[in-house]
């Protein structure tokens, strides 16, 4: 996906729920009117392609911001901060996430809002107009690439702006609107309410569960079967579904051909998808913006003024327990502004998504809570996971050395606020489920469709 034309502005770029404001600038970048585009296989293989980019990226002056591309999973870190992170930066948006006190006029919020119901839109366009592909394998292809591409932004959507999906629960707390069809004129854009968490979720199992069965074992840099069952594995998890998380985990491990870098320094930082990278956002130095290393990041390696504007506290340096033999535990280096991680440190670095090392985490947790060795023993496992890294073994094995096990070996990825919440775990003197980890729904959503209702602790 190097070098990718970003041909998903040939549409209108038309963005659910805020199509209507007529500050909205949405003109098309190319003279391509979306009858054509949605008509000719050709032009709707590219607009696939540009889903991606949009994704990562953002595409119109609307939404130009970097969603999955490092700005919401860095505002997803510092939501869940309690010390173990010092923002040093300037910018309003990210030090309202540090503060657990989001304004509604929030931009990264809205960005990410408005983003999602982007690619969701757009996603729906490809799924709709697949009549226009003749051969079978590369419509299941084109189809279960657009579903992976829908499950992944829903599921960020509920997680954010819904109250934390309770297992054994009926979870029919609000979440988000789910969006199935498509729109390329104003005219056609309705005012959805809210469906509830249990909904979403269940949409989201759904697009996963076919993605699985229509993609291809490879794909390229784009969505495979394994990719989508790792995304899968990462929402049953997220469920408390520890079974079925350690089946699709377990399936990935398997049968995937993916594994653990060599190294730990391996896994980050690379030009190309590495051996650990089950899907990764593509990024070069003339397409895209990694936004982790503009926050995350030393001045002298790409980041912002903060030098980083997220720097790494002691507190943090304490979770490590083989310090002087862990390489997770030195993948940092010092600027005038504090300590940063080395995750990050290259401005054109693809940014790591689903990697091997979360599917050995998910199975070592599902296996001990499950009592079951499936593929290995959960001490196995995690000796494994942490010889990798030069970390001595650890014997007796307790379900409390999974999880800082996972805090290790995932820091700083975008885990931390949805892992506290699965967890039940206070953040701060904040409890998992109060409301002040929801995301609001952005002001200028409501202000179009009175039929949305704002999250408790918000102005009504």
């Amino acid at each position: 996906m190097k070098n990718i034309v970003r041909f998903f502005s040939m549409l209108l770029a038309l963005v659910i729920l805020g199509s209507c404001d007529d500050n909205l600038d949405l003109q098309p970048e190319q003279s391509l009117s979306p009858g054509i585009v949605l008509s000719n296989e050709a032009n709707l293989q590219n607009l696939l392609v540009g889903i991606y980019d949009e994704a990562a990226h953002g595409s119109v002056e609307a939404v130009p911001d970097n969603t999955w591309g490092g700005e919401i999973y860095t505002g997803m870190e510092l939501y869940a901060n309690a010390g173990e992170l010092m923002f040093n930066g300037t910018f309003e948006e990210p030090a309202e996430f540090n503060e657990k006190a989001l304004a509604t006029t929030n931009g990264w919020v809205t960005n990410f809002w408005l983003n999602a119901y982007e690619v969701s839109n757009q996603t729906n366009l490809v799924i709709e107009n697949l009549g226009v592909v003749e051969d079978e394998a590369t419509k299941n292809r084109m189809e279960g690439e657009a579903k992976f591409l829908r499950a992944l932004v829903y599921f960020d959507l509920v997680r954010s702006f819904g109250l934390p999906y309770e297992a054994g629960g009926a979870n029919g707390q609000e979440g988000v609107p789910i969006v199935l069809t498509g729109v390329t004129d104003a005219a056609q854009v309705e005012a959805p309410s809210r469906n509830t968490v249990a909904e979403v979720y269940a949409q989201v199992i759904s697009d996963l569960n076919s993605a699985v069965s229509l993609l291809p074992e490879s794909n390229g840099e784009f969505a495979d079967r394994y990719s989508a069952q790792a995304l899968l594995a990462r929402v049953y998890l997220q469920q408390g579904n520890y079974a079925a998380a350690r089946d699709a985990a377990h399936a990935v491990l398997q049968n995937s051909g993916h594994s653990l870098a060599p190294e730990f320094s391996g896994a980050f930082n690379n030009a190309e998808d590495g051996v650990e990278d089950l899907f990764a956002w593509q990024i070069t130095s003339q397409d895209g913006t990694n936004d982790f290393n503009t926050y995350w990041a030393g001045s002298a390696f790409g980041g912002r003024s903060g030098n980083p504007d997220v720097a790494i506290t002691a507190a943090h340096m304490a979770i490590y327990d083989d310090p002087d033999n862990d390489a997770r535990a030195a993948f940092f280096y010092e600027n005038n502004g504090g300590t940063a991680t080395t995750k990050w440190q290259s401005e054109f670095g693809n940014i790591p998504f689903l990697r091997i090392g979360e599917m050995h985490l998910i199975r070592a947790e599902a296996n001990f809570r499950e009592g079951t060795a499936l593929g290995l023993s959960p001490e196995a496992e995690i000796n494994a996971l942490r010889g990798r890294s030069g970390a001595v073994a650890i014997a007796g094995l307790s379900l409390q050395d999974i999880l800082d096990e996972r805090k290790r070996e995932l820091a700083f990825e975008g885990h931390n606020l949805h892992d506290r919440k699965r967890l039940q775990e206070n953040i701060g003197s904040l409890p998992y489920n109060d409301p002040s980890l929801v995301m609001p729904v952005p002001q200028r959503e409501r202000d179009a469709n009175p039929n949305l209702s704002q999250n408790p602790g918000y102005a009504q």
